[in-house]
């Protein structure tokens, strides 16, 4: 019963980040994220809407990699991310007008939720699970190729929203990591050792 709680918070905050903090500055949380802008800029499409897809066509590829328990709690994560994001866009008309503000609260918050999600066996979706399966099947490290996705990806979404907005993204990065890292830190490593 712990674990639904944890991985509702730790998912709901991931979701209250993007949706009051980054999104209304255009600001990709990740390549996923990144993926939603874009999906958004040129076909309107609901930015939570995008996160479930891709999400979920990432989860179907990724179940044997996370095994059944860690993709089904992945599944109810994404779900609660994606309902939070589109409950509270709907609510925020205008962000605050200081984005390296807002960009710094919503990584944050941001790293705390899906530290929360790490740290208690769960993954937060995304292109972390495509880097593992791809480190998986090519040798390399998932962190290299995690980096490489997500800077081709804000590539991608700067010819939409600008180079100074991919500025703030990676700062976002950055910060967010180093909160992730300090909240899974204890769990992680042995979670790593399994996804491998």
């Amino acid at each position: 019963m712990h674990k639904v709680i944890w991985f509702t918070t730790g998912a709901f905050l991931q979701g209250l980040a993007m949706a009051v903090f980054l999104f209304p500055h255009a600001v990709p949380s990740g390549g996923v994220a990144g993926l939603a802008i874009l999906n958004d800029y040129f076909f309107q499409v609901p930015l939570g809407l995008t996160l479930w897809i891709i999400n979920f066509g990432l989860l179907l590829l990724a179940v044997k990699k996370l095994g059944k328990q860690t993709a089904l709690w992945t599944i109810y994560c994404v779900a609660v991310t994606s309902v939070t994001v589109d409950w509270l866009s709907s609510l925020i008309q205008n962000p605050v007008n200081n984005i390296l503000f807002d960009v710094i609260y919503g990584a944050l918050i941001f790293g705390i939720g899906v530290g929360i999600l790490f740290r208690y066996g769960a993954s937060s979706g995304g292109m972390d699970i495509l880097a593992l399966i791809i480190a998986k099947w090519t040798g390399k490290k998932p962190g290299i190729i995690l980096f490489w996705i997500n800077s081709i990806v804000l590539l991608f979404t700067s010819l939409t929203v600008g180079a100074p907005i991919i500025l703030f993204a990676v700062i976002c990065q950055w910060i967010s990591t180093k909160i992730i890292d300090y909240v899974r830190t204890a769990q992680f490593q042995k979670k790593a050792k399994q996804y491998m």
